[in-house]
């Protein structure tokens, strides 16, 4: 004889849906799993004991990625760099960190474990992290796609500075105008870049372009794109963001610029940036959304340069 199904009481339904948050947060915490949830802004709000445990941090409010990384690196435990310049491994990965709803990767501990580390990502910035412990995994295949992932690694990345290249931008930017998410495209030019070099040195130009570099990446939060496109011109995608947004973004850096002096050999270097921004349209090209970025740039290199000037937004040319 078949059993039948039992009728749903409500009332237990509506309680243990009412419960499940808490019971949710308990078998988080229970795992063996290495759990931890970061905000939009990159501060650790979540962690269980196997997170703790593994990158030495509680969540307090304040400590975020960048913080735990210096932390972990600089007293050997939590993840392993296999770069020698600590600073440029950092601001690539954290370049390219947010940017897919999800991603998964493999990655060694000073600890000797090797662990599977996945990131999920909202929309507004909210990250789940769930790591497993494969040590004893087998092996086969491990250095090849170590390899891949380096690989993929560097053709996102410049080499200089450690922001998302070219193509990286190129790919969010395509990636964006797919989903028809509103954005702003900023694109950025250090000021009488030449005299720099000419007057200092390529090498002083260098820590030049990493200085500014490294403020740009601090202005922004991790779901947006930032990156240098090509000698000393960057581009920020300002993701959600409206023109009025996006200018208030852009001349907080324009003022931190003009009172930065890079030190290099003993010389404090000041330079100035000009900007030209560009709020995406719907239906609106790749193509079309930078012309009219850099068509902007060009006026504010016309008007004396150190400043900011945006595009029209009737000024749209749809299409391929």
């Amino acid at each position: 004889m078949s059993s039948q199904p039992q009728p749903v009481d409500r009332a237990t339904a509506d309680q243990a849906d009412a419960a499940l948050p808490a019971m949710a947060l308990e078998l988080l915490q229970a795992s063996e799993l290495i759990v931890a949830i970061f905000d939009g802004q990159d501060v650790l709000r979540f962690a269980n004991p196997a997170f703790e445990s593994t990158f030495h941090m509680r969540p307090d409010g304040r400590s975020n990625w960048v913080d735990l990384m210096r932390a972990n690196y600089a007293h050997r435990r939590g993840s392993v760099v296999g770069m020698a310049d600590f600073e440029t491994w950092l601001a690539g990965t954290k370049a390219r960190r947010g940017k897919l709803p999800f991603r998964s990767f493999e990655a060694d501990l000073y600890d000797g474990r090797w662990i599977w580390m996945t990131e999920t990502t909202l929309p507004g910035g909210w990250m789940l992290c769930l790591a497993s412990d494969v040590t004893g995994m087998h092996e086969d295949g491990r250095s090849l796609r170590q390899t891949r992932d380096q690989a993929m690694r560097v053709a996102q990345t410049d080499s200089l500075t450690g922001l998302s290249n070219r193509t990286h931008l190129v790919q969010q930017l395509q990636s964006r105008i797919a989903q028809a998410h509103p954005f702003v495209l900023v694109l950025l030019d250090l000021d009488h870049f030449k005299r720099i070099n000419d007057s200092h040195g390529h090498l002083a130009g260098d820590a030049v372009l990493c200085d500014f570099a490294r403020r740009l990446q601090t202005n922004t939060r991790r779901e947006d794109g930032c990156g240098r496109i090509g000698g000393e011109e960057f581009m920020m995608l300002l993701y959600g963001a409206d023109l009025a947004q996006a200018q208030a973004v852009t001349g907080r850096l324009l003022d931190q610029v003009r009172v930065a002096a890079p030190v290099y050999q003993g010389r404090a270097i000041g330079y100035t940036v000009s900007a030209g921004l560009a709020a995406w349209q719907p239906g609106e090209s790749q193509e079309s959304v930078y012309s009219r970025a850099d068509q902007a740039l060009y006026r504010a290199k016309q008007q004396g340069r150190d400043r900011m000037c945006a595009a029209e937004p009737g000024a749209a040319a749809t299409g391929g």
